[in-house]
């Protein structure tokens, strides 16, 4: 029996992607000291008879160099997740603008003029800390750590679409710094966002693989000046 090799066109439906950018994105650094660092070290997950989470270390003989300070993502209550596979690691929801999304006038390298929406997005998570000792066992372990921060992306959003956003990677350090007069936990956490706007469509397709554009990253929203035309054959004069 022979093989056809006819080719026909067909309509489908499916989402459309009218942008798609990643961003990197660095959370404002969250630090805690005094009652808020011992309030998140509960004594139940860093055993210890002491009121000042350094004063355990100190009373078990260790210094800064004795132990190694760890961080990871995790849910809301304290279990570790994977940020690339787990799409819920995360909260990333459009924040809603009272007169819907701006539009912006955005000049493009070629000169050309476009104009895009400005996307409002919220992203919240959790993270744990852990204070691991030089055998790699786990001595002290925080409660879930929530963070959060508001991107603002210029994107093609026209209305009908909505926004879907995941993250591609993860990375959460944690510093912990004791002293004779100076507890203070820091924790620094960076990601990278990837945000598209779909819809879903009725189309006819031939295709190629696409990837994020680069994101445009000076808009303003101030009119710009604009000037009259010279007259360069007279003046300035040469």
């Amino acid at each position: 029996m022979g093989h056809s090799h006819h080719k026909e066109k067909v309509c489908i439906k499916t989402r459309k992607v009218y942008d798609w950018v990643t961003r990197q994105v660095d959370v404002p650094l969250r630090s805690f000291s005094n009652s808020e660092l011992e309030a998140i070290f509960p004594k139940d997950k860093c055993p210890r008879n002491h009121e000042s989470i350094c004063d355990f270390f100190t009373s078990n003989g260790m210094n800064p160099h004795d132990f190694t300070i760890r961080c990871f993502l995790s849910d809301e209550d304290g279990n570790r997740i994977d940020p690339v596979v787990d799409n819920d690691a995360l909260i990333c929801q459009e924040i809603i603008q009272p007169n819907g999304r701006q539009p912006v006038t955005v000049t493009l390298p070629s000169g050309d003029e476009v104009t895009l929406q400005k996307v409002k997005v919220l992203v919240k998570g959790h993270v744990v800390v852990q204070v691991v000792n030089a055998n790699g066992q786990v001595v002290c372990e925080s409660d879930a750590i929530p963070f959060a921060t508001a991107q603002t992306f210029i994107l093609c959003a026209p209305e009908g679409t909505t926004l879907d956003c995941h993250i591609s990677f993860f990375e959460c350090d944690a510093s912990l710094i004791c002293t004779n007069n100076f507890s203070q936990l820091d924790v620094s956490i960076t990601l990278c966002l990837e945000v598209q706007m779909e819809a879903e469509v009725k189309i006819e397709v031939e295709a190629r693989f696409c990837k994020p554009r680069e994101e445009i990253l000076e808009a303003t929203l101030c009119p710009a000046d604009k000037f009259p035309p010279q007259c360069p054959e007279v003046f300035p004069s040469h």
